[in-house]
C-alpha cells in the first residue's frame, strides 16, 4: 500500500505562490528605484528585516513619527466587486495621511496582507495600489508580508495592515501649541468616502439601493494629502493639522487644539458631496453623519488669518481649502454653527 504524507501544500498554503509573490514584488521595487540613489532598501526585498539609510537626509535635530492603519471593512465590498486595484492606495493614505499631521515627511511604507489563499492576479493588483499611493506620498515601499492562512480567512477573503515611518527636524515639528485665538479652520475637500464607515455603508446597502452613477465612489481612494502639506509646513504656514478619519470632524479636530481653546464650525460652509446625500437619505441623523464619515472634509489646516490665502495657492482642482470655522478661548473643544445643506 502507497504511503500517503502529508504536507504544507494538501493543508491549504502553497510556499511556491508565495515566493513567486516576492520576487514579484522585489522585480517591482528595484524597476521604480532606478533613480533612486539610495538603493539599499530596494536591494533587500526577502531579507528578514528592511533597511533604510537616513545618514543622507542631512536633518537637524530628526525626529521619527510612524503610524500604522488599515482600510477597514472597506474590503469587503473590494471583494464584491472583484475590484484591487486601488484598495493598497487607501492603505498607504491612511498611514502617510496621519505622518504629515505632524509634519512629518514619509520616508518609507511596509504593507501586511492576510489572505485564505495566494492569488497571485489580486494580490499582484493589491500591490500595484500599494506602489502607486507611495509614488503620490514620495515615499518608498521597502518591506512587509504576505500570510496565507487557510481555515482563518474563507478563499476570497483578505485582510491589509500598514505601517510608516516618517520624519522631521524638531524645530519645524506641527505641534497644537501653536494654535491661537483667531486661528482660521481651513477644511482640504476629501476624494469621497475615504476608508471610513463602511460597517454602516455595507449594512445601508443590504436596504437600500444606490443609484447606478455613485457606485463607483464606494470604491474611489483615499486622497493623500501629503506633497501639498510638506510644502506648507516647509513654509511655516500651518498652526496644527487634523485628518478627518473615523469619528469625522466631531472627534479627529479636537485632538488637535490645546486645552482652552474651541473649535467653532460653521456646519452649513461644509461642501457635501453627492455620495454623503445619498447616505443621509437612508434615515440618518446629522450627528450621526458628523461623528461617522467626513462628509467631504478629508483634512483640516488650522492656520493664521493672514496666510489664508497664501495656503489656498499650494492646492488645485478639487482639492482647495475653504474656510469652516475660527478658534475661539472657550473650555468646550468643538462647537457648531448653521446646519449642514444636504
Amino acid at each position: 500500500m502507497k504511503k500517503i504524507y502529508n504536507s504544507y501544500l494538501k493543508s491549504g498554503v502553497n510556499i511556491s505562490a508565495a515566493n513567486k509573490f516576492v520576487k514579484h514584488i522585489s522585480k517591482l521595487t528595484k524597476k521604480n528605484d532606478k533613480k533612486e540613489k539610495n538603493s539599499l532598501s530596494s536591494s533587500n526585498i526577502g531579507a528578514f528585516g528592511s533597511l533604510y539609510d537616513i545618514g543622507k537626509l542631512k536633518i537637524k535635530d530628526p525626529i521619527l513619527v510612524s503610524a500604522t492603519d488599515g482600510v477597514g471593512t472597506k474590503l469587503d465590498l473590494t471583494n464584491k466587486f472583484k475590484k484591487f486595484d486601488s484598495i493598497g492606495e487607501d492603505l498607504v493614505a491612511m498611514c502617510v495621511n496621519d505622518l504629515i499631521v505632524q509634519g512629518a515627511r514619509p520616508l518609507f511604507f511596509l504593507d501586511y496582507i492576510a489572505i485564505g489563499k495566494i492569488n497571485l492576479n489580486k494580490v499582484k493588483k493589491i500591490l500595484q495600489g500599494i506602489l502607486n499611493g507611495c509614488k503620490k506620498s514620495n515615499c518608498k515601499l521597502i518591506g512587509g508580508e504576505t500570510a496565507e492562512m487557510p481555515g482563518i480567512y474563507d478563499k476570497n477573503k483578505f485582510d491589509l495592515a500598514g505601517f510608516s515611518v516618517g520624519i522631521i527636524s524638531k524645530k519645524k515639528l506641527i505641534q497644537k501649541k501653536n494654535v491661537r485665538v483667531g486661528d482660521i479652520i481651513l477644511a482640504i475637500p476629501s476624494s469621497g468616502l475615504h476608508s471610513n464607515g463602511y460597517s454602516l455603508i455595507r449594512n445601508l446597502l443590504k436596504r437600500y439601493k444606490i443609484p447606478k452613477n455613485l457606485k463607483k465612489e464606494l470604491l474611489r481612494p483615499t486622497k493623500i494629502y501629503v506633497k501639498e502639506v510638506i510644502k506648507l509646513n516647509e513654509k511655516r504656514l500651518i498652526n496644527s493639522a487634523a485628518h478627518i478619519t473615523g469619528g469625522g470632524i466631531t472627534e479627529n479636530l479636537v485632538r488637535s487644539i490645546p486645552d482652552g481653546l474651541s473649535a467653532k464650525i460653521d456646519l452649513s460652509k461644509i461642501k457635501i458631496q453627492k455620495i454623503f446625500r445619498w447616505i443621509k437619505s437612508c434615515n440618518l441623523s446629522d450627528k450621526e453623519m458628523l461623528r461617522t464619515f467626513n462628509c467631504g472634509v478629508g483634512y483640516c489646516l488650522i492656520v493664521n488669518k493672514k496666510k489664508v490665502n497664501i495656503v489656498k495657492r499650494y492646492f488645485q482642482n478639487n482639492f482647495i481649502p475653504y474656510t469652516i470655522g475660527r478658534i475661539e478661548r472657550k473650555k468646550r473643544k468643538i462647537s457648531f454653527e448653521g446646519k449642514l445643506r444636504w
